[in-house]
């Protein structure tokens, strides 16, 4: 038979492997680095192993490269199971469960009586070597349900057989590399030696399936790359990002803490991190006011059955906290929803009164599991920049592109590139297929009218919506879920949303369920960790500290303090008794962006000494200069972006 591979054809005997035929085709360099193929082209088709037969039907043959997304996904799955090969070699009695690709890299759950160490990981990798180094193929033999749970249980992994049960299925593929034999549908790479750099990285608790209510396993986590020099560029971003971690910056600039006594997934705000909140959240406020919005407020608590009528009981109640009060049950929100639905119920709306954009600085409370909380990126309880917009159907895809634009000028005032996907109706989900294509087809030309590249992501859409997903792209090209629009035709059915048509008639309004920043704490987490902890000084919680050489200067120190303020710096003066190079390390340890050094000299010359946190010196400048200097930096993304500043917070001495 023919078979097109690449811009060749060839012939191939029935029978022949996909690496007999690709050899052929491709040159000595392509062939090299090709990890598995393809049976069609265009992304579309069955993936095979190298060593697996071409199959009759074939018309093209598209070979895996190990440079490219899908042939490092195939790697980093290779590579897990090379890892679960080498912890059974170390520690006979683990039991393995399961061991994925994931976005950088890879993992393997495994049940063992002790926690692993960071010496185990050593010898993990250690060993992984030595499997590497034995240039172990993979081999792939498919068995029927029977044999392999028989198989499984004799070899003691419960896990394997409790897997095979659920699926269901009549025949599993399992494969073999050295001793080792795992369940899994594969593909995998040819052999352990195609593998040429990987890194253990950390291991951390998992519950099997995600569940509480099951064993909790250890989860030991790692990367792999297609060559060394990748690797090793990832692991200096790696190293990069655990300096840059939220957490240990919180707690070094006291910003914020957890508290096991207060529970967990609950942050306790401090001054200064409480400071940068509320120049965030009112920025936020004035912004939505001058874009047409109105600040709303509801309850935390809703009775059950206002949450029965909007479908989240059904469809999201794992994820909320219910009590009961005088034998009525309530439900702790979520989100914000239902009481912007019940404001705009509260009396009789026009046409000409739509679209009506209700704004939200909402506390809200979701159910994460334990496992999952991870510092303000996952948290119980968090504040949501929430609003809904009612609309007419023709109104719909302006207030679409309104949000879309809101949140460009936001993204560009804090520095972030971002991406935006298209998610579609999940499984779980209510409403008709009529509105959901509406819903999808309005987002869709919103994006398209605008002009910005999308990526459609199948079936993760919320429960009552299809939605656009906004996702930003910090410092170290990391990927942040923070803004959203969902597009929603059936809530306003559900709670019976009206307004008055022009034709005196009744007509169902659409509502969009947005976000720009998402939920406050994660937004504050992933800037953190974006600037370093060095906030742009407008929304530094100290723009400016003053520093005394000796006590001589306290007094000048103080009067300059105060016209600082009077100009709108929020300033703070350490008349501490320390020498001066600790005071200012510390200034510099606290990234404070302007660091005003005052001795004998600058007294003399009633001015203070400029310096920044990157170690810079502006020379000696007056109170006024250096305030209108602080000041006109503050401002700066702001006029770029057209909009305003205006944010005077005072600090203490």
């Amino acid at each position: 038979m023919n078979v097109a591979i690449e811009d060749a054809e060839i012939q191939v005997e029935s029978g022949v492997s996909c690496a007999v035929a690709l050899k052929e085709a491709l040159s000595g360099k392509k062939f090299k680095k090709t990890l598995a193929c393809r049976c069609g082209g265009n992304g579309e088709g069955q993936v095979l192993d190298l060593s697996s037969p071409v199959p009759e039907d074939c018309a093209s043959l598209s070979p895996i490269y190990a440079d490219t997304p899908e042939g490092l996904d195939l790697l980093r799955h290779s590579t897990a199971h090379i890892m679960a090969a080498a912890v059974k070699r170390l520690f006979p009695s683990v039991k393995v469960t399961i061991g994925p690709s994931i976005e950088n890299g890879f993992y393997y759950d495994f049940d063992f009586e002790r926690s692993f160490t960071p010496e185990d990981l050593e010898a993990i990798e250690a060993e992984m070597k030595a499997i590497v180094a034995q240039d172990q193929p993979f081999e792939r033999k498919v068995l029927s349900k029977a044999e392999a749970v028989d198989m499984f249980s004799a070899m003691g992994e419960s896990y394997k057989a409790e897997i095979m049960e659920d699926l269901g299925e009549e025949t599993f593929s399992v494969y073999t590399n050295g001793d080792f034999v795992d369940l899994c549908r594969g593909p995998h790479i040819p052999s352990t030696g195609a593998l040429k750099a990987f890194k253990l990285t950390s291991v951390a608790g998992a519950y099997w399936r995600g569940d509480e209510n099951k064993p909790m396993l250890q989860r030991i986590y790692g990367t792999a790359f297609g060559d060394p020099k990748a690797l090793k560029q990832y692991l200096a971003r790696l190293e990069e990002a655990r300096k840059r971690d939220h957490r240990k910056l919180g707690t070094q600039l006291d910003l914020f803490s957890f508290h096991e006594e207060a529970g967990p997934g609950m942050a306790v705000w401090h001054p200064k991190g409480m400071l940068v909140r509320t120049i965030l959240e009112d920025f936020e406020r004035k912004e939505h006011l001058k874009r047409g919005y109105d600040i709303v407020q509801g309850p935390i608590l809703l009775k059950r059955e206002l949450w029965e009528q909007s479908g989240h009981y059904d469809n999201y109640r794992e994820n909320m906290y219910f009590t009961d009060i005088d034998e009525q049950g309530y439900g702790v929100k979520p989100m914000n929803c239902l009481s912007h639905m019940l404001i705009f119920k509260s009396r009789v709306r026009s046409y000409r009164d739509l679209p009506m954009r209700y704004f939200e600085l909402g506390v809200v409370h979701r159910h994460e599991k334990s496992g999952v909380l991870h510092g303000l990126l996952r948290v119980r309880q968090f504040t949501q920049d929430d609003a809904h917009i009612l609309c007419r159907p023709d109104q719909l895809q302006d207030e679409i592109t309104g949000v879309v634009r809101f949140v460009q000028d936001i993204m560009d005032l804090f520095g972030f590139e971002y991406e935006l996907e298209i998610s579609t109706r999940p499984d779980k989900s209510i409403g008709s297929d009529e509105d959901w294509d509406r819903a999808t087809d309005a987002l869709k030309n919103a994006l398209d009218a605008i002009g910005l590249p999308y990526e459609i992501n199948e079936g993760d859409g919320a429960f009552y919506g299809p939605k656009i997903d906004i996702k930003l792209k910090d410092a170290l090209e990391r990927r942040w879920q923070c803004a959203t629009i969902q597009c929603d035709f059936t809530l306003p059915e559900r709670f019976d949303l009206y307004y008055i048509g022009q034709d005196g008639e009744r007509h169902r309004p659409v509502m969009l369920h947005r976000v720009v920043l998402g939920a406050v704490e994660r937004f504050l987490g992933v800037l953190i960790e974006h600037y370093a902890g060095a906030f742009p000084v407008w929304l530094a919680p100290v723009q400016a500290r003053l520093l005394t050489v000796t006590d001589a200067q306290n007094e000048f120190v103080e009067k300059v303090l105060a016209e600082l303020k009077s100009y709108g710096v929020r300033a703070e003066a350490d008349l501490r008794n320390e020498k001066l190079g600790y005071k200012v390390r510390e200034a510099q340890l606290e990234k404070i962006p302007y660091i005003l050094v005052v001795g004998d000299k600058e007294v003399e010359a009633e001015s203070v000494n400029v310096r920044l946190r990157n170690g810079d010196n502006r020379g000696v400048k007056t109170p006024r200069e250096t305030a209108e200097m602080i000041l006109a930096e503050s401002r700066e993304p702001f006029e770029r972006g057209g909009m305003s500043y205006s944010f005077d917070y005072a600090c203490k001495v």
